[in-house]
């Protein structure tokens, strides 16, 4: 691997006035519980962030996003709210938030939070106080009660599913101890979906934005984005009714469904951002919205929230075609709004990239790498890791990462990646946390293996993520994968990435792709502004570099031949 590339660019708070720094912004993903246990009760926390600030500036990022910190009973991993205006007290306090802010913002790193409209938790004081108020009182109405079906409402409403399995509605027992109503949740039963509808939700989410701006927040990641808007007109399609307002094969629909990608919730977020435009600079806005491209644009247009993830590269085959297609396609929608587009590979809920690229092709011998719920079917068939090829993985892994950070747009990078992790496929069911394993038994193994507690050091009980062990096991083989190992190890993926950031800093300009021909057709290559090009071998055979500097590549060299699942970046 080139070691060319520039030392780490360190940013100050001045580079924190940019209004435009999101659009071509390094982010990294923390989720909390897992990144560094100050306290020591194994559950990772806010004080453990701000303890790694400096580990997260010599890493080269430019923004933060953290997954959920509020109170919270985890019957979602904290996407089940119960406070959208404080911590939970295993996290933190207020006061450790602000401490956070404080030290990121010195390291000129921005903040991004996690917000969670859609629904709350079962928690809540407004469904609390909605289960002990009357049918039809104003505490019912800011959630979706309906009463039942049948003679005696024994029936739900109607025969949809959640997205976690199982039914939608949940009966509830009235204050006088009879059954009651019903109340609809996309998700799980202990997270009751708010009614939009209702002016007094639309006020209090605009209190909860400037709450967390005016603490510092730089911007918003939108949970399930395109859902809070429903229609429960009467009668309400059946589950079957809901198949045929597909749209096509893709499984996308056009607005007309009850309750996902509706128009009406454009109007919300003209709300939100009139809120994010009250701060200088702007808040940003990121939607997770799981949506047909085509309607992808207005979630990300500057009267809305500003940005969309594409989750295109996630879910796409390691060939080169596939990702020059989903490339020119995404810019081009990007272009249209006026957003720039965001690409990604790992999350909090996905399979670890490393593993989804080293895992047994399925289909045909062209078929290129395993597609990202394949990584669900390994985990489903017992996650073993002799089935990965480790060191495939991790080169496509790496040479798939260095061609996202060329791209103009948003690079999102999820804790761990920088060390190479892999997914910790086998955990004991008794060990297990994430609820949908639990509710769906055979069907759902759960997201645990991306969750795990990140190794810091060579040795000790949690490999230095806290005196107190780890909320999640961590395998053996993390040893050699800690940050201490690999600040060692001048070629390891942790100083690889180190420096391929520092050197996206140095060369990223304008927001401008050009394809270049090659020989291959296994070869992807293009310009940015500026003159350099990035050329990235998705084959197996080596191909021909063009003339130029090598800057950077994501793994060693055969003269000037580029091997297979390597990218490098050349000056011409």
């Amino acid at each position: 691997m080139s070691t060319t590339a520039p030392e780490a660019q360190h940013r100050d708070a001045d580079h924190l006035s940019d209004p435009e720094w999101w659009r071509q912004a390094a982010v990294y993903q923390i989720y909390p519980r897992s990144f560094a246990d100050a306290d020591g009760d194994g559950i990772g926390d806010l004080p453990g962030i701000t303890s790694k600030v400096g580990y997260l500036r010599e890493l080269g990022i430019d923004a933060v996003w953290l997954s959920p910190f509020y109170p919270s009973a985890l019957a979602d991993g904290g996407y089940d709210v119960d406070d959208y205006r404080d911590v939970d007290p295993r996290l933190g306090t207020l006061a450790d938030f602000d401490d956070m802010v404080t030290a990121l913002h010195a390291a000129g790193i921005r903040l991004i939070v996690d917000i969670v409209p859609n629904h709350s938790s079962d928690r809540h004081e407004w469904f609390r106080e909605a289960l002990t108020s009357e049918p039809g009182s104003p505490a019912r109405n800011r959630y979706i009660f309906r009463d039942g079906k049948g003679e005696h409402g024994e029936l739900p409403p109607s025969d949809w599913d959640s997205v976690f399995g199982g039914p939608a509605w949940e009966r509830i027992t009235e204050p006088d101890g009879t059954p009651g109503q019903w109340y609809f949740h996309l998700f799980a039963k202990e997270q009751p979906d708010f009614n939009w509808d209702n002016p007094e939700v639309r006020e209090d989410f605009l209190k909860t934005l400037r709450f967390w701006s005016d603490r510092g927040v730089d911007g918003f990641r939108v949970d399930v984005a395109h859902g809070m808007v429903k229609d429960f007109s009467e009668p309400m399609p059946s589950k079957a009714d809901l198949q045929a307002l597909n749209t096509g094969t893709d499984g996308f629909v056009d607005g007309s469904h009850p309750f996902w990608d509706r128009d009406a919730v454009h109007e919300i977020y003209a709300e939100w951002r009139a809120v994010f435009n009250e701060y200088s600079p702007a808040r940003t806005a990121v939607a997770e919205a799981w949506v047909h491209p085509d309607r992808r644009a207005r979630y990300a247009s500057p009267e809305g929230l500003g940005q969309a993830f594409n989750f295109d590269l996630l879910q796409a085959d390691f060939r080169a075609e596939d990702f020059r297609e989903i490339i020119t396609k995404n810019l081009a929608e990007a272009a249209a709004s006026g957003a720039s587009s965001t690409w990604v590979f790992s999350n909090h809920d996905v399979v670890r990239h490393a593993t989804r690229y080293g895992l047994p092709e399925s289909g045909p011998a062209d078929s290129g790498a395993i597609m990202a719920n394949a990584g669900k079917s390994w985990l489903l068939d017992g996650g073993d890791p002799a089935v990965v090829d480790a060191a495939l993985g991790l080169r496509r892994a790496r040479a798939a990462t260095q061609l996202m950070l060329a791209l103009p747009g948003s690079s999102y990078l999820y804790q761990g990646e920088e060390l190479g992790l892999q997914e910790v496929g086998q955990i004991p069911d008794a060990e297990r946390q994430d609820p949908s394993f639990f509710r769906n038994p055979g069907v759902e193994i759960g997201r645990d293996g991306c969750r795990v507690p990140l190794p810091w050091t060579s040795s000790g009980s949690s490999f230095g993520f806290g005196a107190g062990g780890s909320h999640l096991p961590q395998p053996q083989w993390f040893a050699e994968h800690s940050v201490q190992a690999e600040e060692a190890d001048e070629d390891s993926t942790l100083n690889f990435y180190r420096k391929a950031l520092a050197l996206r800093a140095e060369l990223q300009g304008a927001e401008d792709l050009e394809w270049l021909p090659t020989e291959e057709p296994s070869v992807l290559a293009f310009r940015r502004p500026g003159g350099w090009i990035s050329v990235t071998n998705f084959g197996d055979a080596p191909a021909t570099l063009p003339e130029g500097e090598v800057l950077l590549s994501s793994g060693p060299l055969e003269g000037h031949s580029l091997p297979g699942a390597t990218t490098a970046w050349l000056r011409a």
